[in-house]
């Protein structure tokens, strides 16, 4: 018993130090009320992977449900103990400023629905979880962080890959120095389309292809795991057009980021193979992470090859689902800003931007 005790302690503290080495407020658990989510669409995310979560979180739950299907609205809300007054549609959506149980409204909705309902739950009186990427512009993105701000309200962007195990290890890693000072980053992220009427192949939907929807974990871990915003942007797509997934969106989109320590970060997504990899290269040693954000089964490796595979302490949550669900929660009773604010998904859509730009015009864009 003694030594399991110590063992359990000694993971809690691990658990504790990576929290703090990346931002991670290190909270105890908060007395009172669960704080009560909206979650605005019932689509694969929102409904097969959000709302199960709740059953892990210690300080959120699901109180509300927005959905245009009325008949599985129902089934949902059956099913996970949602009352029917709860239940609203994207007509009636703005009297949820009339229920006090809902103090969260997480939008899991296509790209260019992000900006509006963000917009309306801020003029609701409600704090918002937003799925990435962001929206489909930065004077999106700025018109929902203003929202916001006018209202009084804490706006979080939904990256998931801050709260989880093996990332969040990485980070401390990285920057404890033990693989040295770092020289290069590398990450691929990617899976393969289908359906060609799916509405991320859809530019007005998505506002973008494999970039906006899988390569913005590879831009979003680059900037993470250095610690530094790149200063610069080098891009080339590749995409057959004859392909009728890609009438509307890039498939294949190589981008180089210069940050100001020399560091070189090349990174690359992709809608026509399954490709999740993380790398980090240091002058004396690496981590190199593969799978490195998916749902499940991540792994990590740290020395010269693989021969010394890592198993982290837990992340802050049961999963990472919950880390981020609670984590909002907890800067709400709190009054702290989230880790991953408004701020953090302007940054990455700003640089999508330029890479998007760098490719149209061939040529090296500096970022401002």
């Amino acid at each position: 018993m003694f030594d399991q005790n110590r063992r359990d302690f000694a993971i809690a503290a691990g658990s504790a130090i990576t929290m703090a080495a990346v931002g991670l407020p290190v909270q105890a658990a908060t007395p009172g009320r669960k704080l009560g989510y909206a979650i605005v669409g019932l689509g694969v995310y929102g409904l097969g992977v959000i709302i199960p979560q709740f059953k892990n979180c210690q300080h959120s739950k699901l109180v509300a449900l927005v959905s245009g299907d009325p008949v599985k609205a129902k089934r949902v809300a059956a099913e996970y103990g949602v009352p029917e007054r709860s239940i609203y549609d994207y007509k009636n959506f703005d009297s949820i400023k009339d229920n006090p149980d809902i103090d969260i409204v997480y939008v899991c909705l296509p790209v260019s629905m992000h900006a509006e309902y963000t917009i309306r739950a801020a003029a609701a009186g409600k704090h918002v979880m937003c799925e990435k990427p962001m929206a489909v512009s930065s004077a999106e993105c700025e018109a929902m962080i203003a929202a916001c701000k006018k209202a009084g309200k804490k706006l979080m962007i939904g990256y998931r890959c801050h709260f989880e195990a093996h990332n969040l290890e990485a980070v401390r890693r990285a920057r404890s120095g033990e693989i040295g000072k770092l020289r290069y980053f590398r990450s691929e992220h990617g899976f393969t389309a289908g359906n060609p009427n799916a509405w991320r192949l859809k530019k007005a939907l998505s506002g973008g292809g494999s970039l906006m929807d899988i390569g913005i974990y590879a831009l979003n871990a680059a900037r993470y795991m250095t610690g530094e915003e790149p200063i610069a942007v080098y891009a080339k797509e590749t995409t057959d057009r004859n392909d009728p997934r890609f009438r509307e969106v890039e498939d294949m989109i190589e981008f180089q980021l210069e940050f100001p320590s020399g560091v070189i970060g090349s990174c690359m997504s992709m809608y026509s193979a399954n490709q999740n990899h993380i790398l980090l290269v240091g002058d004396k040693g690496r981590i190199d992470m593969e799978p490195g954000t998916r749902y499940d089964g991540n792994k990590m490796w740290v020395g010269q090859d693989r021969s010394n595979q890592i198993i982290p302490p837990p992340g802050p949550g049961a999963t990472q689902w919950a880390g981020q669900l609670d984590h909002l929660s907890l800067c709400i009773i709190n009054n702290k800003e989230p880790i991953v604010a408004g701020e953090e998904g302007l940054r990455d859509i700003r640089i999508i931007e330029a890479v998007y730009r760098s490719a149209r015009e061939q040529k090296r864009i500096a970022l401002v």
